[in-house]
Parts: structure tokens; sequence; C-alpha cells
């Protein structure tokens, strides 16, 4: 059996220090180191075997990061782990305990298209770490070769179309490895999909949207930058999914994680994992039923069920509440509201209850105890560290 990790780490605006990432927005030195030694001993914590970025503004840093957590996980080690001449020293805990180096790991650095790279109007990107390196090159999915069009059906009762919504681009990129493990090869998926916060359009000649003129509110005006927001965030969704359709129609296992910026019951997290089918189709009026009981099979029941389940993704929270019986878990605390908008899935090759199942997840890890949105005077809001949880899948693969 083949044990491995996964996982997703927001890592809130990496970037160097005294780089203004957004407008009027950077680290000091002292800052950014405070954030660096934040990051290693999070990303100590975790150790897992691969790690998905969100929000890194260069690669350099978190490289830097990287090699900080690898120098204190080999003094944790020179600490806790007996040397090989001690009798107890093969001791499952201590395999537990120990820490393994990303000197001859892959990194993969998806650098966000969107701004110009200057200061002030940069964009974040995305990174994946493994310690089992990558099968083939990476891939970015950003700038789409062909647009997205969405066209809306009309509701006067005829077929005419009422207009499309059209993207032509991500917000972030998405990026794709392969990655080897245990005689297997998995497709991994990183994400950041489109924030909550509202888009609002400059008007030709303005310096910036009226929306954002706070002492002159527009309640009907920021509500339709939410609109298009969520709009975006969607089609991103619908990108995605559809180049996980593409790994699953050719078999492979698949995995995806990253920020959401949604919760696990939102709609950009259904159009990514794909439909739950119904128990019993038997029972539901055919497409092109001519009476009452016109219903589908027994036999298209089952044809049904089958086909939307394979290419269906299960939810690593939702997996561990049932597991564990528990009833919450969050990765963002904003407003007093706590969500999960950081979500690991998997297609069914790690669903034990399929029989066809490669592997399954044994646990689910959640690190929020930094979290805080600064409600409370004694839990003041911390702008370097990040301002999302961290989650890890630790996976068990057959054989």
């Amino acid at each position: 059996m083949t044990r491995f990790t996964i996982a997703s780490f927001n890592v809130k605006n990496l970037i160097g220090p005294e780089r203004e990432y957004y407008r009027f927005q950077s680290y000091t030195p002292e800052e950014y180191a405070w954030k660096a030694d934040w990051l290693a001993d999070q990303l100590l914590t975790l150790n897992a075997d691969i790690v998905g970025f969100q929000e890194i503004f260069e690669e350099e840093p978190l490289r830097e990061v990287i090699a900080e957590t690898d120098r204190r996980g080999a003094e944790a080690n020179a600490a806790s782990i007996p040397a090989p001449s001690k009798r107890y020293h093969r001791k499952a805990i201590f395999r537990k305990l120990a820490y393994e180096s990303y000197g001859s790991a892959a990194l993969a650095f998806a650098p966000n298209i969107n701004g110009n790279g200057e200061p002030g109007h940069r964009r974040p990107g995305l990174a994946i770490l493994s310690r089992f390196g990558f099968d083939g090159a990476p891939e970015v999915i950003q700038e789409l070769e062909q647009p997205l069009d969405i066209p809306m059906a009309s509701l006067g009762g005829d077929d005419e179309e009422a207009g499309y919504y059209t993207l032509r681009r991500l917000s972030r990129p998405i990026l794709k490895v392969r990655v080897p493990v245990g005689g297997q090869v998995i497709s991994v998926f990183n994400c950041h999909l489109k924030s909550k916060l509202g888009e609002y359009i400059t008007p030709q000649g303005a310096a910036y949207p009226p929306e954002t003129v706070l002492t002159a509110y527009d309640a009907a005006g920021r509500a339709l930058g939410s609109l298009r927001a969520a709009l975006r965030r969607m089609g991103e969704a619908w990108v995605l999914r559809r180049a996980v359709l593409d790994e699953l129609e050719q078999g492979r296992p698949v995995m995806v994680l990253g920020d959401f910026n949604d919760g696990e019951h939102a709609v950009s997290s259904e159009i990514i994992s794909g439909e739950v089918p119904f128990r019993n189709y038997a029972w539901m009026l055919r497409h092109d039923a001519r009476h009452g009981g016109d219903r589908y099979s027994e036999a298209e029941d089952a044809q049904i069920r089958e086909d939307i389940d394979r290419v269906r993704l299960r939810s690593a929270e939702k997996m561990f509440l049932r597991k564990s019986l528990r009833d919450v878990v969050y990765t963002t605390a904003f407003g007093g509201v706590h969500e999960s908008i950081d979500q690991i899935y998997m297609s069914r090759h790690f669903d034990p209850s399929w029989p066809g199942a490669i592997g399954e997840m044994q646990y689910y890890s959640v690190l929020n105890d930094h979290l805080t949105d600064g409600s409370h005077p004694e839990a003041p809001y911390n702008k370097l560290a990040s301002d999302h949880g961290q989650i890890m899948a630790h996976m068990a693969l057959h054989g």
C-alpha cells in the first residue's frame, strides 16, 4: 500500500519585500521575514507530498520558503528521529514524525497573465510542489483558444436565444500536472476561481468605477458587480470542469484542489464536481414521454446513474465529515461567517464504495487555528498570515 498526502495552501499574496503587488500594498523587509517564517512553519506542519499553492506573485519567494522549510525539517529530524543504531528506530511513530525534504521535489509555477506586471498592477498565480515529480510538462489554462460563449435562452416560450455571456480569459490560471504515485499517474488540477469581490467597469475617460466611491454608495451598481463576479466564477468553474472531463474520459484518476471562492454547496463547486445521480430514474418521465406512464426502464436507470457517477468528483471534506461524524469544517472567517471555500475533490478512483477504486482517503486535516476576521479585540486581524486555512487529504493507494 502506498500512502501520500495532498494539500491546498492559499498563502495570501506571496511576493518579495518592498515590491508593490496591489496598489499601495507591499511588505517591509521585517514584514516579509515574518510572513516567510510563518509560511515555512505551516509548510513544515503540513509536510505534504503534493501541495497546491494559490496567490503566488513571484516564484523565487516560494522557493525561499521551501528551502527554509527543509532547513527546519532537517533540524526537527535530528532532534526527534532516533539514529539507526537505536533498537526502536523502526517504530511507526518515528515514520510519522519524520520530515521528508523537498530537495528533489518538482515545482511548477503558473504566473498570471492579467495585469501588466508593474507595481500595483500585478495579479497572483499558482504553483504545485510534488515530491514525486511530474509525468510530462505542466499545463496552464488561462487564455482560452476558443472563447466560451454561453447562450441564454429566451423565457418567452420560444426557442430564441437572449444574448450571450462570453469568457475569453480566466481571472487566474488553472495549473494541471500529472503526478506519478505508487504505480499510478494522477492528474492534479490547482485552481483559484474569481473572488466574490464585485467586478466594476471604469467608464471611458473616468479614473475609477463609480461603484467604488463609497461616499456615494450605489447599492444597485454594487449588486451588479457581484453578479459579474459570480458569472465569471461559474464560467471559470465550467472551464475547469471541461478539463477534468477530458482526463476522466481517458480513464485517468483526477484530483482537483484550490480556492474555489465559494462554499462546498455553491453553484461553482457543483459545476466542477458534476451532478449527483438520483437513486432511481425509473420513476422519472422520459425526455420524449408521450403519456403520464412513459418512464425510463430499469436498464436505462442503471445506465444513466453510471454515466453520471463515472465523471462525478467526490468532496474530500464531505467524505471526511461522514467518516468522522463531525458536522463542520471551515477554511475562512469573514464578517462572523465561517465557511469552506478551499476544497479537495477527487474522482471515484478514490471512492472505496466503487469496485474499481485504486485507493481511498483515510483522513482529512484542516489547519485553521490562525483564522480571524478581526471581529474580536483579543484576536486582531493579521495581514501577514494567510486568511485561509490549509487543508490536506491523507491518501492510500491499494496494491
